[in-house]
């Protein structure tokens, strides 16, 4: 299993802190059943920071036309807003939010332009909360690509405290390659355009870079 590069201090730290557990409690207590206990929960602990931040191997959709999943997660909304900080128009917004269990790397839902990039400072509120899409701390990312532009953003929720971003105006990106990483439980959502076929419903469990969200017209 690949280890994402951004875990490898998490992952330092939280082997050190469950050494230290084991070693107090096997010092102080001998090898009886507590420190049995408290040494099988530091390592399903320990196992699932390690596993948080695996990197998996996934499929690319080659047809440019569609959008794909930017992350793992449920689809936990679908509607028609007004997108005021970039496009500026009514679209369509899809988003999906990440639990601790999903994998947690991003990947860019076409290929096109960078065209703009901006870090929000915000609240840790929880991420499937409506309002979290605007006082949360998030990233908002646009891509022009030959179909139109794909807006999102990356929002942090109550746990997930530092988001990666490798958004490069006037950078071109290929779809489904990652374009960052939300650390421990968050949600991205997607501003499409309005006639964009979505293909994906409520409640739907999507997968990065491989399901399709959307067919934008051609």
């Amino acid at each position: 299993m690949k280890v994402h590069k951004e875990g490898y201090n998490i992952i330092a730290v939280a082997f050190i802190i469950a050494s230290a557990v084991v070693l107090g409690c096997y010092y102080l207590l001998g090898w009886g059943v507590f420190t049995q206990i408290i040494c099988f929960a530091a390592l399903v602990i320990f196992a699932f920071v390690v596993r948080f931040f695996r990197v998996p191997k996934r499929t690319h959709v080659v047809d440019k036309d569609l959008v794909v999943a930017p992350c793992d997660g449920k689809v936990v909304l679908i509607q028609e807003v007004e997108e005021n900080e970039y496009l500026k128009e009514k679209c369509l917004q899809v988003s999906i939010f990440m639990s601790v269990f999903n994998v947690h790397v991003n990947y860019w839902p076409i290929d096109g332009n960078v065209t703009y990039y901006k870090y929000h400072p915000g609240k840790y509120m929880l991420a499937f909360l409506p309002k979290a899409s605007e006082l949360n701390e998030h990233t908002s990312v646009a891509v022009r690509s030959t179909y139109g532009d794909v807006f999102f953003k990356q929002i942090a929720g109550t746990f997930a405290r530092r988001i990666v971003c490798h958004a490069n105006p006037g950078a071109d990106v290929v779809k489904s390659d990652e374009c960052g990483i939300i650390k421990f439980g968050s949600r991205i959502d997607m501003y499409l355009p309005l006639d964009a076929v979505i293909k994906v419903k409520l409640g739907d469990t999507v997968r990065g870079s491989e399901t399709v969200i959307a067919e934008l017209n051609k």
